[in-house]
């Protein structure tokens, strides 16, 4: 009796999925960033890729910095607690379009 010995070869492929996002960013910061990533041998799709997965895969709940602009403007605008928005919008259509 001839025992043959079988082997098996698996082939792993695996198949990345890429999706477009279009991002808008000041055109300075895009010119920064590629070129950080052309000094670092990335893309500047690869290090937005890898910056998304730390944001995501951090399990302390990060709290991401305020934009300076809206930093600055917090409090500025004081909300009308007393009359709805509908209120609101009514009075101003009012005082546009019944003016006497």
């Amino acid at each position: 009796m001839v025992l043959l010995n079988s082997v098996r070869i698996f082939n792993l492929y695996f198949i990345r999925m890429n999706t477009k996002l279009t991002l808008s960013l000041e055109k300075e910061i895009i010119e920064q960033a590629k070129q950080f990533a052309k000094e670092h041998g990335k893309s500047l799709s690869q290090l937005i890729e890898n910056y998304l997965l730390s944001l995501i895969q951090n399990d302390t709940n990060q709290i991401l910095k305020e934009p300076s602009v809206l930093y600055e403007l917090k409090g500025s605008f004081k909300e009308n607690k007393t009359e709805s928005d509908s209120e609101v919008l009514e009075k101003a259509l009012k005082t546009k379009y019944l003016k006497k």
